[in-house]
């Protein structure tokens, strides 16, 4: 599947361009799959490098979270480090 931007949001503001942003996003695609480079390029003009992207994936199956850092942007193309995943086991 591809990137839907209707469903990633900023969600953090500052008026220091220095400080990374934190932004939202959420999808059915696999983390493998959004942390390929180029899958954010829709958003090229929005992410800088050192962004911070929060992310639940597969959400159409077993559900998965982590962390995407923003590791180049060429006003192209947007590349993400692997994702720092968020443990999701419930053993209650």
């Amino acid at each position: 599947m591809a990137f839907d931007k209707s469903k990633f949001a900023r969600m953090t503001t500052s008026a220091n361009s220095a400080i990374p942003v934190m932004w939202g996003y959420s999808t059915t695609d696999a983390t493998a799959v959004v942390d390929s480079a180029g899958y954010f390029n829709g958003v090229a003009g929005d992410v800088q490098v050192g962004d911070i992207i929060m992310a639940n994936t597969s959400t159409g199956g077993t559900l998965a979270a982590g962390f995407y850092l923003v590791s180049a942007n060429d006003g192209t193309t947007v590349d993400v480090n692997d994702a720092l995943v968020v443990n999701a086991t419930d053993t209650d």
